[in-house]
């Protein structure tokens, strides 16, 4: 389990909980502490968990940077399954339970669903509008001629950063997640384009949930977080507001 952190030690601790009350815990944890300022790390450590945690330092900042570092640390130590969620997140208690069974009965990706945090009181617009927009988005991307070339195996899907599961096998030879700066693209999108020209066995996971937090939206606004996610057709002005993640 890799969950990259940058500055939140004020919300870790949500996360470390819903992994906690997980129906299955039979896994180790790597936070990886991607550069914070603040006690995230300490926080970790403090925490009383029903599982292996391991805190990984990455200098270099960057989600992906900071995941790839997570899932190869991983598998170093001998991980043959591996997951990702994000440090603002809550996964629903059988996301490890489902994440494990897709991956035993023959996935070699599993993307899953990303619904609003409960608990930061999600507008109608929230829970539904940009939900809906960013699936749209998703089916654009299906349809985009980048998207489609011969040298993919299986269709694009909506794929979240926060919420995949995938094989040791499969990540490392497809080359893992992109170690690039935040700005420079999405991560996510990258690994899930690398793995699709190795293997056709991807699925899009809809009981694969995870909460993921709105304060990126809240932020930026729903049209400049869009044009985000597109391409980074929209970019913050200063590192510090790239880096609300």
């Amino acid at each position: 389990m890799i969950v990259p952190a940058y500055n939140e030690a004020a919300s870790i601790g949500t996360t470390l909980a819903a992994l906690a009350a997980q129906t299955d815990t039979d896994f180790t944890l790597v936070i990886v502490d991607n550069a914070s300022t603040d006690d995230t790390a300490a926080v970790v450590r403090g925490f009383a968990a029903p599982f292996p945690i391991e805190v990984v330092t990455e200098t270099e900042r960057g989600a992906g940077t900071a995941a790839d570092t997570g899932f190869r640390y991983a598998i170093s130590n001998g991980a043959t399954l591996l997951a990702r969620t994000d440090a603002d997140c809550l996964p629903r208690t059988d996301w490890v339970a489902t994440a494990r069974r897709y991956l035993t009965s023959g996935a070699d990706l599993a993307c899953g669903r990303s619904v609003p945090r409960r608990d930061e009181r999600p507008s109608l617009a929230e829970r539904h509008v940009f939900p809906a927009a960013v699936r749209l988005a998703a089916l654009y991307g299906r349809y985009r001629k980048a998207h489609r070339t011969p040298e993919f195996r299986t269709p694009y899907v909506l794929v979240h950063g926060h919420n995949l599961a995938l094989t040791a096998d499969l990540y490392q030879r497809c080359g893992g997640t992109a170690r690039e700066p935040l700005e420079a693209g999405s991560e996510d999108v990258t690994l899930l384009n690398r793995a699709r020209r190795h293997t056709a066995r991807i699925v899009r996971a809809e009981d694969l949930v995870v909460e993921a937090s709105l304060r990126r939206l809240r932020a930026w606004g729903a049209r400049r977080t869009l044009l985000w996610y597109w391409d980074r057709r929209w970019r913050p002005a200063t590192l510090a507001e790239v880096h609300v993640r």
